[in-house]
């Protein structure tokens, strides 16, 4: 066999090694968003059930800001470092982060009726997957429209946090008109965004499969943030 023959030899094993990653690491992506979401639901249910660890709560705002601000330092610090730990420490992280966010979201237990907290979970989970779907299947580059959106997102936080102080409602429902708006794109471009990655990966290593939580880290906030809004929009308030 001539170098030429072995050149072609091995990159069609890297081919084949390639296809057959693929479909395992975005299996993986789904398992691990799908188990984020449940250790958060069923999180949010308990805290939200004992009266104890409520009252602690809400008596100290000093302990939910820190939750608050922990969620953001995970995200940020799992993000930066990822090719520092390990597959075991990161997929550690990111349960940490759906725990303390269950933590945080127990909230919308005592705002919401569990009806239409149920209602608008499954009408997130359709809209998701139509979302994800289209990314995935389309063959448009969404890069564009990605970068619209991540800056309309700035928009978006710098907006909201400017409302908290001038609280117009009307201004908040177009806030969360635009948040539905702005997560729904980002679920296509993020599911795009996820699988032109993971078709790159040679194998499903650790490497690749750190990648792979990171894409499942990214769909698990748009789906969390479409939720919100879509709650804060036709959820049912308790009287």
């Amino acid at each position: 066999m001539d170098y030429e023959e072995l050149t072609t030899s091995v990159s069609r094993e890297r081919e084949l090694e390639s296809s057959l990653a693929f479909p395992v690491l975005m299996r993986k992506v789904y398992l691990w968003m799908a188990m984020a979401l449940v250790i958060t639901g069923l999180t949010a249910f308990y805290v939200a059930s004992s009266e104890t660890i409520m009252t602690t709560l809400i008596s100290n705002q000093m302990l939910f800001w820190g939750l608050a601000i922990a969620e953001i330092g995970l995200v940020i610090g799992l993000s930066a470092a990822i090719n520092k730990l390990s597959l075991t420490t990161a997929t550690l992280l990111f349960v940490a982060y759906s725990v303390i966010n269950g933590v945080t979201m127990s909230f919308i237990f005592l705002v919401y009726t569990m009806s239409s907290i149920t209602s608008v979970f499954f009408i997130t989970a359709a809209t998701f997957a139509a979302m994800a779907a289209f990314g995935y299947f389309t063959k448009t580059d969404l890069t564009s429209m990605g970068k619209i959106l991540m800056m309309a997102l700035i928009g978006l936080i710098i907006a909201t946090i400017v409302n908290i102080f001038l609280k117009s409602s009307g201004m908040e429902l177009i806030l969360n008109y635009l948040g539905v708006l702005i997560f729904v794109g980002l679920t296509a471009y993020d599911s795009q965004k996820i699988k032109q990655m993971l078709l790159e990966a040679p194998d499903a290593g650790e490497s690749a499969q750190k990648v792979a939580l990171l894409g499942a880290l990214s769909l698990y906030l748009d789906f969390i943030n479409l939720f919100l809004y879509l709650l804060r929009l036709f959820g049912t308030r308790r009287d």
